[in-house]
């Protein structure tokens, strides 16, 4: 059984450089022993760390893993998720003292993203670092900014 939750296991993941297969743990180590086997594994943290705003990371992160089977499409086209874009936006041009662009519609923003970086029907379960990266990128440039 895992201790983490399946969202912080795909955090994990994308957090990750590499994995590794160290040993096999066998049944009999376990009192009772489990009905499944069990291995422990390496995990390195990526080297060299990529130059982003960690807390964007996470941020962006914990949006696409949260549905990991959803498409970036599906997943973006929750009001909850919109609701929290737009929300970020507001806060970002109110700590800047702009004013929000009076034609600001995340929708749109959203459409431009998917478009620039061909990713709508991506499935977040199946994206790599640099994958993450390049959405993480094209929403920073529109002005869309994640916090967790």
């Amino acid at each position: 059984f895992s201790i983490l939750s399946s969202l912080q296991e795909a955090e994990a993941v994308v957090s990750t450089q590499s994995t590794g297969h160290v040993l096999k743990v066998g049944k009999n180590n376990f009192k009772p022993p489990p009905k499944v086997d069990s291995s422990v594994v390496r995990i390195e943290p990526m080297n060299p760390m990529p130059n982003i705003n960690f807390m964007e990371w996470d941020g962006l992160t914990r949006i696409v893993f949260t549905r990991k089977n959803k498409t970036l499409a599906a997943i973006f086209k929750s009001k909850s998720v919109q609701e929290l874009l737009t929300k970020n936006f507001n806060i970002l041009c109110s700590m800047k003292n702009q004013p929000v662009p009076p034609d600001f519609d995340v929708k749109t923003v959203l459409a431009e993203v998917f478009t620039e970086t061909e990713m709508s029907e991506t499935r977040s379960r199946t994206m790599s670092n640099d994958e993450i990266l390049k959405l993480l990128n094209s929403f920073n440039s529109r002005g869309i900014h994640f916090s967790s």
